[in-house]
């Protein structure tokens, strides 16, 4: 045992400084926001309430393709799609129970056409299961009173990867370029 480990066993350092923190935190004054009145912005890249992206026209930017749903640990997302006219895919129903949800933010990433964003709302307490179950409609409204327009645009220029700046070289990494088979 060395004289440092002696005096700490003696003298009892470690409760002392216990002892002073505690004594310093009794003393100081206590910082609490009063929550309804003073609201502090989410931080960057926050995951909060799901939404369904719009395009431009007013549609549904979801294609059906399920992937989301197939990669959700929590098995929270449902997709329901039926073949159209044409035979395209048509997403009739997409619902999410949120409160199955554990916001890994899977489905984002999965998605290979952008329609599932997770946004920074977090205010969203329910009295009933049944308002934490949304479907498709509630879904878009959530993009549009969220993260429509200049916020929507930021959101995947952040966050949402991989881009295809992405995968460029660095300086003196090597590349393969495409060969002309004509002469």
């Amino acid at each position: 045992m060395t004289i440092k480990g002696l005096a700490k066993k003696i003298f009892l350092i470690e409760i002392l400084k216990g002892m002073a923190l505690t004594l310093k935190m009794m003393f100081t004054h206590a910082v609490t926001r009063q929550y309804p009145e003073e609201k502090r912005e989410p931080f960057p890249g926050f995951r909060g309430l799901h939404a369904l992206v719009r395009k431009e026209d007013g549609t549904a930017r979801c294609v059906g393709c399920g992937l989301c749903a197939a990669i959700c640990p929590s098995q929270c997302i449902h997709v329901y799609t039926s073949e159209g006219v044409s035979h395209e895919k048509i997403v009739d129903r997409y619902e999410i129970e949120v409160s199955r949800c554990v916001y890994c933010a899977f489905c984002v990433e999965a998605c290979p056409f952008r329609a599932v964003v997770l946004t920074d709302h977090f205010e969203y307490a329910a009295y009933t299961r049944d308002d934490l179950y949304m479907g498709k409609e509630k879904l878009l409204s959530n993009w549009d009173r969220f993260m429509a327009g200049k916020k929507g645009n930021e959101y995947f220029e952040k966050f949402w990867h991989p881009l295809s700046s992405d995968f460029s070289a660095s300086g003196n990494q090597a590349i393969f370029k495409k060969i002309n088979s004509e002469g």
